[in-house]
């Protein structure tokens, strides 16, 4: 496995994400988590307790894809509040490195008006190069 990290001078310097990721190996497709407790319920709280129990259930399934968090070359994160989840951003990194280290994939925030459970405030779907 090998992943390359790549960031063109051209482009702004990415913050909190990779501007591209070209990677070599088995390819893992991720589907989208919440943040559902082992039962499938919802954890309460704000978007930044759910970002880590969400990006906690990414990484469980990629584990036992047989993967590590530092193979992941792509992510998508859905919020429902998307303001809320940029002004929590220092936060949210926070939980990032603290579950996967300081590599970025490349990554991509969207703002929508609902997930598939009431209750969950955030979504991560993702895509790792083993």
């Amino acid at each position: 496995m090998s992943l390359e990290r790549v960031n063109p001078p051209a482009l702004p310097a990415p913050v909190g994400f990779s501007h591209a990721v070209v990677g070599e190996g088995r390819v893992v497709v991720l589907a989208g988590q919440t943040a559902l407790d082992a039962e499938g319920r919802v954890v309460p709280g704000d978007v930044v307790q759910q970002f880590e129990v969400a990006l906690g259930n990414l990484l469980t399934a990629l584990e036992a894809a047989g993967g590590r968090p530092d193979q992941l070359a792509g992510l998508t994160v859905y919020a429902v509040d998307l303001a809320d989840y940029r002004a929590r951003a220092r936060e949210i990194g926070a939980v990032w490195r603290r579950l996967v280290g300081r590599d970025y994939p490349a990554m991509a925030g969207i703002g929508i008006s609902r997930l598939w459970d009431d209750e969950a405030l955030v979504e991560v779907q993702g895509i790792a190069i083993l």
